[in-house]
């Protein structure tokens, strides 16, 4: 469990880390922050297939490239590819009979009633559409715009986003739980 914090504080900060560490460092030197984040991924996902298949070859991919070019580029598509992996993931759950945001319901309800179960997968369609949206968003910032735009859209404005859909969710289920 701490490890998903560390997790989860480093990946929110990240944006932050790149842009100040761009202002004073080539971007070569920066890739350690890239590998200290992927060692952390690597052990808290485990034995998973996304560790292995995806995370490592990426992150190493993106590494030697940074290391090699000196190029800031890879070390900015982090955010794009955690909006990626993210809209993977949910998009794959709606292909199996429990989506992502059942599987997340059910751990609070395990009873969940049929009308609960076609909730959740409308959700998880809208969360695929906001990580879609999202992803591509800071993909042009990270391609067209500055690092200040990078980093204001990546380390703010995209978390203001998700926690205004994860709030407006949460109104939403209030009222369909009340009047079922």
């Amino acid at each position: 469990m701490a490890k998903r914090v560390v997790l989860v504080i480093i990946t929110l900060l990240y944006p932050l880390a790149v842009y100040m560490g761009l202002q004073n460092f080539d971007a070569r030197h920066l890739v350690l922050l890239l590998i200290v984040i992927a060692g952390i991924r690597m052990v808290s996902l485990g034995e998973s297939p996304l560790n292995h298949w995806f995370w490592l070859p990426l992150l190493t991919l993106l590494g030697v490239w940074t290391w090699l070019l000196n190029s800031p580029l890879a070390l900015k598509l982090y955010p794009v590819l955690v909006s990626a992996s993210f809209l993977v993931l949910f998009l794959w759950s709606l292909k199996s009979p429990t989506s992502m945001i059942e599987r997340i319901a059910r751990l609070q309800d395990p009873q969940l009633p049929e009308r609960g179960v076609v909730y959740t997968r409308k959700v998880t369609k809208v969360w695929c559409c906001f990580f879609g949206l999202n992803g591509s968003v800071a993909l042009a910032i990270t391609l067209y715009g500055t690092d200040a735009q990078w980093a204001l859209y990546n380390g703010l404005i995209s978390y203001l986003c998700m926690g205004t859909l994860f709030a407006a969710e949460w109104l939403v289920r209030q009222r369909v739980m009340k009047s079922a």
